[in-house]
This record gives structure tokens, sequence and C-alpha cells, in this order.
């Protein structure tokens, strides 16, 4: 599915207003997960917090008209996309939101369907991508160890 400018724009915009409510000079919030529940019916992104408090909320349009059976893999790819640029660009470094804590992707009746994005400092986030190969150096490795 791609998204017009617009919309990735959109998206953005409601991340970021969904998270600026954890930019306060306050102390310390404690939130494991911040929930992005998109709805292929409605065309709805919702986020929201642990404590299913709404943080945001808005419509795409593309969503509405989207007829693939690949809807949710095509929604992980663009906010993986977005949250990685997001935290890249600095938007996440002034929340006050204790470490660890994800951007999880959720279904309609709020099950994860895929972590998006984990803030840590020291934690990285196996994905597929990382593991390619991984067998075949490992079977690679032992096998010249067991010959010397």
């Amino acid at each position: 599915m791609k998204l017009s400018q617009a919309s990735l724009s959109l998206l953005e915009t409601t991340i970021k207003q969904a998270v600026d409510k954890y930019t306060c000079g306050c102390e310390q919030t404690i939130v494991t997960d911040i929930h992005l529940q998109a709805n292929q019916n409605s065309g709805e992104l919702t986020v929201f917090d642990d404590e299913d408090e709404e943080l945001a909320n808005i419509t795409i349009e593309e969503w509405l008209t989207y007829d693939g059976d690949d809807f949710y893999e095509s929604v992980e790819r663009t906010l993986v996309n977005l949250l990685n640029n997001l935290k890249n660009s600095g938007d996440f470094d002034r929340l006050t939101i204790l470490k660890p804590y994800s951007f999880v992707l959720v279904d309609d009746e709020k099950e994860t369907v895929a972590e998006l994005l984990l803030m840590d400092d020291d934690t990285l986030l196996v994905n597929e991508e990382l593991l390619k190969g991984l067998d075949e150096e490992l079977d690679d490795f032992l096998k010249d160890l067991l010959e010397k």
C-alpha cells in the first residue's frame, strides 16, 4: 500500500501529538508501551497508552479503500519507517518516559500484531533481517571449530 505524502505527514503529526503529552518538565512517567491501533474498515489510527487512554486519533483515507490481505504488514512497514525516522531525528529524546518502552501495533481486539520500535539505550530489537543467514554462519563456525 502506497500512502500519499499528505497521509504520511498526518501520521507523523499524530504520533508527535500523542507523545508530546510526555514532554512536560515533570518527573518521568512509567509507560511500557505506546499502542498504535490501525483499523482497515474505518481507516482510523488510534494511539493510546498502557491505561487505554487515547492520546491521538486520525483517519487515513487510503486505508479505507485498501482491499489487500496484507493490511497489517503494510501498516507495520510504514509505521516502522516513520518511527525510526522520528527516533533518528531526536523527536523521542525529550520524552519523560522511563526506558525501556515500545511502540506496538495492535489489532481491533488490542492484541499485539508487531513491535514497531523499542526505545532503550542498550537493547537491540532482533528482527528477521538481522537473523538472516545466522544458522549457516553458526554451522560453519562450529564445523570449523570441530575440524581444528
